[in-house]
């Protein structure tokens, strides 16, 4: 099983996207997935089609009440395991600070995940994917400290250059923590060849992170950004669709990364 975060604390990049249709697209490769939601807007949770305020458990009670993530797991519309998240994580910063080992509550809880599959003989996830929040804060620091590696999606503009230096710091200085912690790779989203800028940027990304940036770019897509309001992945909701078929192309990169 590899656990993997889909990290940037910039909004805006196309990190929920990214989540969201990479998920889709393994699991349309025959890939065992489990989606987990661990942003408080919950729109990875509802671009599934979960009805994320009629969840009887969240990744919040997996949190603050000890709740497995099994018993929290729902099959989404679109064919994969999904926990999902609500207004209920909002807050949870604060909440969580008063815990013990607050940093580690969600390792914890994936370990129990892993050794209750083990003791149930249950196929285990091939990937995990978790949609963390648009910023470095104990619930990311969560999913840094349980993960096994980062995907970073990176609209390819100065000012998310500086974003990606700020998260590429935080990674290093978790690797205390979680010594296997390492960048996956970093994915170009909302990418626009017309565009000097994004190129240049792209270029720079390239000259800077090398073997680590895939190869696919996620091209701003009218599809990609319809999907969410049906509660469908793209690739459930226009298969050949431009940004379908880069998210299955992405999909490829991310498997081939783990043979």
């Amino acid at each position: 099983m590899e656990i993997i975060a889909i990290a940037n604390q910039k909004g805006g990049v196309g990190k929920t996207t990214t989540a969201v249709n990479l998920t889709a697209s393994l699991a349309a490769k025959r890939k065992h997935v489990l989606l987990i939601d661990l942003d408080p807007q919950g729109n990875a949770t509802s671009g599934t089609g979960v009805d994320k305020n009629e969840l009887a458990l969240t990744i919040a009670d997996v949190l603050l009440d000890g709740v497995s993530l099994s018993d929290a797991i729902v099959t989404s519309p679109a064919g994969f395991d999904v926990i999902g998240a609500n207004r209920d994580l909002a807050g949870m910063d604060i909440t969580l600070m008063n815990k013990t080992d607050s940093h580690e509550l969600f390792k914890t809880a994936m370990e129990a995940l892993v050794n209750e599959q083990l003791a149930t003989q249950k196929p285990p996830y091939d990937y995990v994917i978790i949609d963390c929040a648009p910023s470095l804060n104990l619930l990311t620091i969560n999913a840094l400290v349980a993960t096994d590696s980062v995907i970073i999606p990176m609209q390819c503009e100065y000012y998310a250059l500086e974003g990606l230096a700020d998260l590429s710091q935080t990674i290093e200085r978790l690797t205390e923590l979680n010594p296997k912690l390492y960048i996956r790779g970093v994915v170009r989203t909302l990418f626009d060849a017309r565009n000097t800028l994004a190129r240049d940027v792209s270029a720079e990304l390239e000259a800077h992170f090398g073997d680590i940036m895939y190869k696919t770019h996620i091209p701003r897509n009218i599809r990609l950004a319809e999907a969410p309001a049906h509660g469908l992945p793209v690739i459930a909701y226009e298969r050949w669709s431009k940004g379908a078929r880069a998210y299955q192309k992405l999909a490829a990169e991310v498997m081939k990364q783990s043979s």
